[in-house]
C-alpha cells in the first residue's frame, strides 16, 4: 500500500467510528490546526478528529495502532511551546466537544470537568457556591483544563495557590493501548506510586485526559493590588526576595521591566510609571482584617527596599485596570512588534537582577528588542523577544536569544521551564538541562505507555542523537554530559 492509498484508507476508517462531523481532513479545514500559539513552527496533519465521549477516542488510538498513525492530542491550542504542532502524516485529536461541567460538589470543594472545560469556566460554574479554581494563566479565557493539565500550567497567584499539578486531584486517563487508568483521589492521599503526578505536565506524551477532579478553594472576601515603581532592576529584584524572606507569601508577585511598561500601558491604559526602571504588582487576599495587615507589611518591605513610589488599589475595579497592563503583555507585543518569541524559563529568585542585566546584553548581541514579564514570587521569567519574521536571519536570531536565556537559567540553578512546557520549542535546550542517562530514563517511562511511541512523537524528549549533532553534550568522567553552557 502506498503512502497515500494508507492515509486514504486512515480517514475512510475514521469515517467509520465517527460520525461525519467529528472528521476533518479537506485541507482548508485541517490548516487552523497546524499550530499552537507557538506559529513559529507549522504542520498540516492527515486529519483533525474531534471525539465526542471516551468511547470514540478509544476507537480512534485503535485504529491509529493497526495503521501505526502518530497521534497528537489538542485542547484549545494557546500552548506556546508547539506541543500540539501536528506530526507529518498524523492526526491530531481536539478534546474541545468534551467541554462538559460533570459536577460541582461545594461540600467536598471539587469540581469534575471533561478536558475541554474552559479555565475560567470552572470558576463561573463555581462562582454560586463562594468557590473558583486557583490557578489562572494569561489565558484562562480561552485555555482548556486538560491542556492546563499536559503542560501543568500556572498564572499569576501560583505563587501562593500552586501550579496546576497541586490542584488537581483525580485523572482519567485513556493510555494509547486504549487502557483506561484512573490516578490519584478524591480523599487527600491515594495508594500506590503517585503517577498522576507524573502525567501532569507530560505534554500529551503518555496519554489522553478524559476527565479531570479538580480541587476548589473558597473565593476571598477580598484582594487589593499594590504597584511599586523602582529606579533600577536591582532594587525590584532585593525586594522580591525580601518579601519572602519577610514570611509574606502575596497572592501574586509579578515583575515587568521599562520596555514591557511602555508596551503594555497604550494597550491597557492601567496607569503604570513609564518613568519606572522596573514595577512590582504584589497582591494580598482574604478577609478585610488580613488584607489590611499584609498590605501594610508589604508596603514596608517595598519602601524599605527603595521603591520611589506605591499605589494601592482600594476598589475592585481598580484592582482590575492595575492588573489588565500584566495580564494583557502577550497581545500589547503584538500592537509593536510583527512577531515574538516568548521564553519561559526559571531561575532562583536572588538572581532576578542578575539575569535581566544580561538579557540587556543580549539584546545588543543579536539586534533585538525584549520586553520581560514574569512572574517575580517563584522566579518564572516570560521575556518576549521582539522580532519580525519576514526579514532574513530574524526567526534564527530570536531562537538562539531565547536558548541563550534558557543556558542562563539552568547555568544559575534554575530550570528550562516553568510552565509552558518544553514541546518543540526548547528541545536544544533540554540537551543542556539533562545528561544522557537522564533522557534515556525519560525515554524509557514513555516506552512505558506507549510501546510504539505514537503519541506525540518527537516533542519535549530529545533524541541522544540530536543533542551531539548540536554540540551539547560531550564525554566527562565516563558519562555523557553536556556542554557549552556560557557564564555570566
Amino acid at each position: 500500500m502506498t503512502e497515500t492509498e494508507q492515509r486514504g484508507a486512515m480517514v475512510k476508517a475514521l469515517r467509520s467510528v465517527l460520525p461525519a462531523h467529528c472528521v476533518l481532513s479537506d485541507p482548508e479545514d485541517t490548516r487552523p490546526y497546524e499550530c499552537d500559539a507557538f506559529s513559529l513552527l507549522k504542520q498540516v496533519p492527515l486529519a483533525v478528529v474531534l471525539p465526542e465521549n471516551e468511547a470514540q477516542i478509544i476507537a480512534i488510538l485503535a485504529l491509529c495502532q493497526q495503521y501505526a498513525i502518530p497521534i497528537v492530542p489538542r485542547g484549545a491550542g494557546t500552548g506556546l511551546s508547539g506541543g500540539a504542532t501536528p506530526v507529518a502524516n498524523g492526526i491530531v485529536i481536539s478534546t474541545a466537544k468534551l467541554n462538559q461541567i460533570i459536577s460541582i460538589d461545594a461540600r467536598a470543594r471539587t469540581a469534575r470537568v471533561q478536558p475541554g472545560v474552559r479555565n475560567l469556566a470552572v470558576s463561573d460554574a463555581a462562582a454560586a457556591a463562594g468557590l473558583y479554581y486557583a490557578p489562572d494563566p494569561s489565558s484562562q479565557l480561552a485555555c482548556s483544563i486538560g491542556g492546563n493539565v499536559a503542560e501543568n500550567a500556572g498564572g499569576v497567584h501560583c505563587l501562593k495557590y500552586g501550579l496546576t499539578v497541586h490542584n488537581v486531584m483525580r485523572l482519567r486517563v485513556v493510555c494509547m493501548d486504549g487502557e483506561i487508568v484512573e490516578l490519584g483521589s478524591e480523599a487527600l492521599d491515594a495508594p500506590g506510586l503517585d503517577l498522576m503526578a507524573l502525567l501532569i505536565g507530560s505534554e500529551g506524551l503518555l496519554g489522553i485526559v478524559t476527565e479531570v477532579t479538580l480541587k476548589l478553594i473558597p473565593k476571598p472576601q477580598m484582594a487589593q493590588v499594590i504597584v511599586a515603581s523602582f529606579d533600577t532592576i536591582a532594587k525590584a529584584g532585593d525586594a522580591v526576595a525580601n518579601m519572602i524572606a519577610a514570611g509574606i507569601i502575596p497572592a501574586g508577585l509579578e515583575m515587568m521591566d521599562k520596555t514591557s511598561v511602555a508596551m503594555v500601558e497604550p494597550f491597557a491604559n492601567a496607569g503604570y510609571d513609564l518613568d519606572a526602571a522596573a514595577i512590582l504588582l504584589c497582591e494580598s487576599d482574604g478577609n478585610a482584617e488580613e488584607v489590611a495587615e499584609e498590605i501594610v507589611r508589604m508596603s514596608a518591605v517595598l519602601n524599605a527596599a527603595g521603591a520611589q513610589a506605591l499605589t494601592v488599589s482600594f476598589s475592585e475595579t481598580e484592582r482590575q485596570r492595575l492588573w489588565s497592563g500584566r495580564k494583557n503583555a502577550f497581545p500589547a507585543a503584538g500592537r509593536i512588534s510583527p512577531d515574538y518569541y516568548c521564553v519561559d524559563g526559571t531561575i532562583p529568585r536572588r538572581y532576578l537582577s542578575r539575569v535581566l542585566e544580561a538579557i540587556h546584553t543580549m539584546e545588543d548581541k543579536y539586534s533585538l528588542r525584549c520586553a520581560n514579564v514574569f512572574h517575580a514570587g517563584d522566579g518564572n521569567l516570560h521575556p518576549l523577544i521582539l522580532f519580525d519574521a519576514n526579514l532574513p536571519g530574524a526567526f534564527e536570531a530570536a531562537k538562539a536569544f531565547g536558548e541563550e536565556i534558557l543556558t542562563l537559567c539552568v547555568e544559575l540553578g534554575g530550570t528550562i521551564t516553568g510552565e509552558h512546557g518544553v514541546g518543540l520549542e526548547k528541545l536544544n535546550a533540554m540537551c543542556v538541562q539533562f545528561n544522557a542517562i537522564e533522557l534515556a530514563t525519560f525515554q524509557a517511562i514513555k516506552t512505558v505507555f506507549d510501546p510504539l511511541h505514537l503519541c506525540n512523537p518527537g516533542k519535549a524528549i530529545p533524541s541522544l542523537q540530536r543533542c551531539a549533532e548540536g554540540g551539547r553534550m560531550h564525554v566527562q568522567g565516563g558519562a555523557l554530559r553536556f556542554a557549552h553552557l556560557p557564564r555570566y
